[in-house]
């Protein structure tokens, strides 16, 4: 379970990028030239049960996908939609390559939830990229028009090997 980013003891490198209310696409490209998206999958799935609970269904879109600086893998990203979101905000439905952050952050009414920051132990797996190193992750639940969605980014080592 991720805890509260006061609770734990950020990297310094990091904890900009971890704590980084606004646009992590834009926050990358700024860092440096060659940003890229790669997608990995964007499918309806059953949603985990905690989610469904939370927003009431049971199917939703699971969107998975690495951002890259140049050719070095720098965030994984997972985000679930449920349902309900994909019909009152149908651009979110087919994004393709195109950055989710890009879409929701020129939205007016973005609301973002709290940053839930993790640390994850040697040896996560992650799809398309395997086994990790210790490896820092975040998470926030966004809200377009009142609707939600969850997103997830796990910090890669090679973020910094720029």
């Amino acid at each position: 379970m991720p805890e509260q980013a006061s609770a734990l003891e950020l990297p310094v490198a990091l904890a900009p990028w971890l704590l980084c209310p606004g646009s992590l696409t834009q926050k990358l490209k700024a860092f440096q030239p060659g940003f890229r998206l790669q997608l990995l999958s964007e499918q309806t799935i059953a949603l985990p049960k905690a989610l469904a609970k939370r927003w009431q269904t049971t199917i939703g879109m699971q969107r998975q996908v690495i951002l890259y600086l140049g050719e070095q893998p720098c965030v994984f990203g997972q985000s679930f939609l449920p349902d309900h979101t994909l019909q009152a905000l149908t651009p979110l439905a087919d994004l393709g390559e195109q950055p989710l952050g890009h879409y929701i952050f020129q939205q007016a009414d973005l609301v973002r939830g709290e940053i839930e920051v993790a640390c994850f132990a040697a040896g996560l797996q992650l799809p398309a990229l395997g086994e990790q190193p210790e490896v820092w992750g975040r998470r926030s639940f966004f809200a377009l028009q009142q609707h939600e969605l969850l997103v997830q980014e796990v910090f890669l080592a090679g973020l910094f090997k720029q």
